[in-house]
């Protein structure tokens, strides 16, 4: 078992390996309005990278304010239709569950068949106080349906900027989601690769699988972060059970915590070897996560996601999916009066048909995430 002294210099050393990376620095762009150059090299060589400050203060208060009351309204177990107050819980009128429940310290899915075994070693799961509750909520699907503070986050300009620079200007979705790690009760994900789907492909590259945007509503620590391999995209597909057990620990000794504050938003490739300890901290930390994939990478990609389909991405798939960009696009331009917004290139002819309002709320952004692409 490792000791609490062991943990304290492992997030020491982590804390020191994070600081030299160099992967940190405020979103550039050029005089040409593309990502700085210097960014770009530095993420393609790490895997990740930490755009410090990249949503304002207001904005983050605003998308915790939501958050804070959807989870109020959330059901007060996985199995309730009620929340703690006996009202009528929130998200029960769309197709997916919207709350996933675990064990407080847990890890729900290492050594599971869950995101097509992905996960597949197993965190070590502390045990909770006494008085701790028999479930916590770790994650939020579905977020720009239940937070439309989440949907103009979604709709960001400077961020759909990195989207089009990393994967063209006909880059589509990937989906998107709340990660929740309580104080003293946030639950582990074991380490694992995010992409299944395309390790096989004759033009495998190590983009294939897309990125993640992850935008923090708190600060961070080496103890609630997520931990990164760095580099470990370029690696192909990993024998995580194995590397594991010839460390013997599942504190990977090359790790390095996502140090991020409130604001920050980090890019993370999803082919990096990634994972996070259950939190036993004071701290809470409060990710807010979307993705982006190559159109090449997603049309005509066979797929098992959502779990428990069997689906071909066609381009009717892909465009139905698409079409949550300029929606989204549209929520912040009517919030944001003074902002340029963002213009998604292959949808930018059917603008009127993708302009948020209570019709296209209820037959366009109402269970979007059925119609989400996962690799």
């Amino acid at each position: 078992m490792t000791s609490h002294q062991d943990i304290e210099t492992y997030c020491a050393e982590g804390t020191q390996r994070a600081h030299s990376l160099g992967n940190r620095g405020p979103l550039v762009f050029d005089s040409s309005g593309n990502v700085d150059e210097d960014i770009l090299r530095c993420y393609h060589e790490v895997g990740f990278y930490v755009f410090e400050q990249a949503i304002s203060l207001n904005e983050i208060e605003e998308i915790r304010s939501e958050f804070n009351e959807v989870l109020s309204r959330a059901p007060v177990h996985a199995d309730a239709t009620v929340d703690a107050d006996g009202n009528p819980a929130i998200g029960q009128e769309f197709k997916f569950r919207s709350f996933q429940y675990a064990r407080p310290l847990s890890d729900p899915y290492g050594g599971t068949d869950a995101a097509n075994g992905r996960y597949e070693t197993k965190m070590s799961e502390p045990s909770p106080a006494e008085d701790a509750p028999s479930e916590t909520i770790f994650f939020i699907t579905g977020m720009c349906q239940l937070m439309d503070s989440c949907l103009r986050h979604y709709g960001n300009p400077r961020l759909l900027k990195v989207a089009e620079t990393l994967n063209g200007s006909d880059f589509t979705p990937f989906t998107d989601g709340i990660w929740i790690k309580e104080p003293e009760l946030g639950t582990s994900v074991a380490w694992h690769q995010d992409g299944t789907t395309l390790w096989q492909r004759a033009d495998w590259h190590e983009d294939i699988h897309g990125f993640n945007f992850m935008t923090q509503l708190y600060d961070t620590t080496a103890e609630n972060a997520l931990w990164v391999v760095p580099g470990s995209h370029k690696n192909g597909k990993i024998d995580i059970r194995k590397r594991v057990a010839e460390v013997g620990t599942d504190r990977l000794p090359d790790a390095t915590p996502m140090l991020c504050n409130a604001g920050d938003v980090a890019i993370c490739n999803r082919q990096v070897l990634h994972g996070s300890f259950a939190n036993t901290s004071t701290q809470r930390r409060v990710t807010v996560v979307h993705g982006f994939h190559m159109r090449s990478s997603v049309l005509g990609a066979e797929t098992s996601f959502p779990a428990g389909s069997s689906v071909r991405y066609d381009e009717e798939r892909v465009h139905r999916s698409s079409r949550l960009i300029p929606l989204a696009v549209d929520a912040r331009r009517q919030y944001y009066k003074d902002e340029e917004p963002y213009l998604y290139k292959p949808l930018s002819h059917e603008i009127e048909e993708n302009r948020f309002n209570d019709k296209t709320r209820d037959t366009l952004l109402k269970n979007y995430n059925m119609y989400a692409l996962g690799l």
